[in-house]
């Protein structure tokens, strides 16, 4: 039986543990000096005793361990940052390795971690990537935890084997589009479960409805944990100002502070607003760097910039340790996202789409500029939280307060694509939330669309803050004019309008009709913008995705929502190709659209939807009414 002395001192556990962490430092310090070590103290050396002796810097680069040479007992050393900007020691006790626990072929080395520090945090978000060596050689990285409230810091190592694969890959491979992964399956091992750390992600700048609406859109990719933080980026907004953005400034002072077990951050956004993941360097040569030991999305060829950073402080927490940072200066571009590192390239630019935020409120106009990365699986999600946080940043907002958003989309090789969005207040739906995800659904037709070859220049919105509720209804419609006419006669339509809590109004749009119409009924239709749209873009029986040309059409043809819209549903054949609507067409012409239609290239209906007048609604209208007119033989009065 252990007990304490009678003076309250140390048990005789304490004497061991002192004792052989004393043989350590012996060992240590034997090894340092070349000096031949005792076996009796050479096995209390590899004996797993928490050790904080180490100290200096990570060894050079003197090779790699092997993995075949891996087995339980061996005693190696893991480089991290807990605060500021250099790497510290910690004692890893290799315990076995997994064999395919990262997949077919693909081991995992199970390690626990010894030290003061690493017992009291416990494996920590960002330690992901951090070296461990046998000796003065390489094994890998630390990359995988077990679960949460694990009491034992035990963690998987990616080894450094399979992470050359992605040192390796050609430097200048052409950038293909890959979809995300979930990078968070789990891998199970005799009843464990273990899955890559979290990469804690810094918003700075951001609001808590904003940093919510990210967690939800990152649900499962090892992205949606948002660890405090903020940006030390020198990038000024005057600097990224410009349509072309900054010109990506590298430091070498920067680029030398890297070493194995430097904290590193991908930025996703920079600028006003700043998005940035990260995690630990595990690997650095003159050209490159790896690091993370897992993925962060894991979508192949990226571009995201690359930058240092300064631990404030680490956050001891048995569901979720985490390390809280501040990025620092550009020192590369992040250029492949894989399974078993991230690679970045040293003193390479990003590429990145400005955007530009202007938003004007009865408190005068505030702007934005930042850039967001291109990558297809975040971009329209990293553009659309930004744009929501950019309109809940003020204090005149109410929930009555409605958004009119102008602006345009320029993509490379084509004609800025224009934007006009309205986003009522009052609804069920924040209105800054309808807002951008409105922007975000016109930027992601073109983004996302399949034929797109060229890059995104820029992003320019204008914002209309109005403080009121837009909200208008189309209580009813009637024609004033009478309802039996004559063809090339002139009507006059009057709708009645109810805006939000206010007293109904009558707007009168007076209407043509067009000279060709022969006697029979007409159909009137007086509409919202939406229902407008539908009615001239009937849907296809076979869905086809719309090539870029078609996609641009339809965005430049869409109608504004706060008018009124008197249009003639007249008994004509109306057909839709590359984003264009053709009504009123000739027979002759039908006939010979109808192949095409056929064929699922044309859409075809047979009534035409002709333009006939529209007004200001004073807001964002909703609602239809269809009246019936009767067209006589003979002319008429006009």
């Amino acid at each position: 039986m252990i007990s304490k002395t009678a003076g309250g001192g140390c048990t005789l556990i304490d004497v061991r543990r002192r004792l052989k962490g004393t043989l350590l430092r012996l060992a240590t310090l034997g090894s340092a000096l070349g000096v031949a070590v005792a076996p009796h103290l050479s096995a209390a050396a590899s004996d797993p005793v928490p050790s904080d002796a180490v100290s200096g810097a990570p060894p050079a680069n003197e090779g790699f361990f092997p993995l075949s040479q891996v087995h339980r007992g061996l005693i190696g050393t893991a480089w991290t940052v807990f605060t500021g900007d250099k790497p510290e020691p910690m004692q890893v006790e290799i315990l076995g390795v997994l064999r395919g626990a990262r997949g077919p072929g693909h081991d995992m080395i199970l390690a626990q971690l010894h030290g003061t520090k690493p017992e009291y945090t416990g494996v920590v978000a960002g330690m992901s990537g951090s070296p461990v060596y046998i000796g003065n050689k390489l094994l890998g990285s630390l990359s995988y935890r077990i679960g949460q409230f694990s009491k034992d810091p035990i963690a998987g190592i990616t080894p450094i084997e399979q992470m050359l694969e992605v040192r390796d890959l050609p430097i200048d491979a052409a950038r293909t589009v890959e979809t995300a992964r979930d990078t968070k399956a789990a891998v199970d091992a005799d009843g464990m479960t273990f899955q890559a750390m979290e990469t804690p992600t810094v918003m700075s700048g951001f609001r808590p409805e904003a940093i919510k609406l990210w967690q939800e859109k990152m649900a499962g990719t090892g992205l949606e944990m948002v660890a405090a933080g903020g940006s030390g980026s020198s990038l000024s907004s005057a600097a990224l100002s410009s349509a072309e953005g900054v010109d990506g400034h590298i430091s070498e002072t920067a680029v030398k502070s890297i070493v194995p077990g430097s904290a590193i951050s991908a930025q996703l956004i920079r600028g006003d607003l700043e998005i940035a993941a990260t995690c630990t360097v595990t690997y650095v040569d003159p050209k490159q760097l790896l690091a993370c030991g897992h993925p962060i999305l894991q979508t192949g060829p990226v571009s995201m910039p690359m930058t240092t950073t300064d631990v404030v402080a680490t956050l001891a927490s048995p569901l979720n340790a985490f390390k809280i940072v501040n990025t620092g200066e550009t020192v590369g571009t992040f250029t492949q996202d894989r399974d078993a590192a991230i690679r970045g390239i040293l003193g390479e630019k990003a590429h990145m789409i400005p955007v530009h935020v202007a938003v004007r409120g009865p408190e005068g106009t505030r702007k934005l500029n930042f850039e967001v990365l291109d990558l297809p699986s975040l971009t329209p999600q990293a553009l659309m939280v930004s744009i929501y946080n950019a309109l809940l940043q003020t204090n005149e907002s109410t929930s009555d307060t409605s958004y009119h958003i102008t602006g345009s989309i320029d993509l490379n090789g084509y004609p800025p694509s224009p934007l006009d969005l309205w986003a009522p207040g009052g609804g069920g739906t924040p209105a800054p939330l309808v807002a951008a995800l409105l922007t975000g659904e016109s930027f992601t037709k073109l983004y996302s669309n399949g034929t797109r070859q060229g890059t995104v220049h820029s992003i320019d919105l204008k914002v209309e803050e109005i403080p009121r509720n837009l909200q208008v209804d189309l209580e009813s419609a009637r024609v004033i004019s009478g309802d039996i006419v004559h063809a090339g006669d002139s009507i006059v339509v009057e709708a009645t309008l109810r805006p939000w809590q206010q007293p109904a109004r009558n707007v009168r749009i007076p209407v043509r009709i067009p000279d060709r119409l022969q006697s029979g009924n007409v159909r009137v239709l007086v509409s919202d913008a939406g229902t407008l749209d539908r009615t001239m873009d009937q849907p296809r029986l076979i869905p086809r995705p719309a090539d870029l040309e078609t996609a641009l059409a339809q965005a430049r043809r869409m109608h504004p929502a706060d008018q009124v819209y008197v249009s003639l549903l007249t008994p004509e054949t109306q057909a839709n190709m590359e984003g264009q609507t053709l009504t009123g067409l000739p027979l002759s012409m039908a006939n010979a659209l109808e192949p095409l239609h056929a064929a699922q290239d044309v859409a075809m209906n047979g009534e035409s939807a002709v333009e006939g007048g529209h007004a200001p609604a004073g807001g964002v209208l909703a609602g239809f009414q269809i009246l019936s007119l009767h067209i006589e033989g003979g002319g008429g009065l006009d």
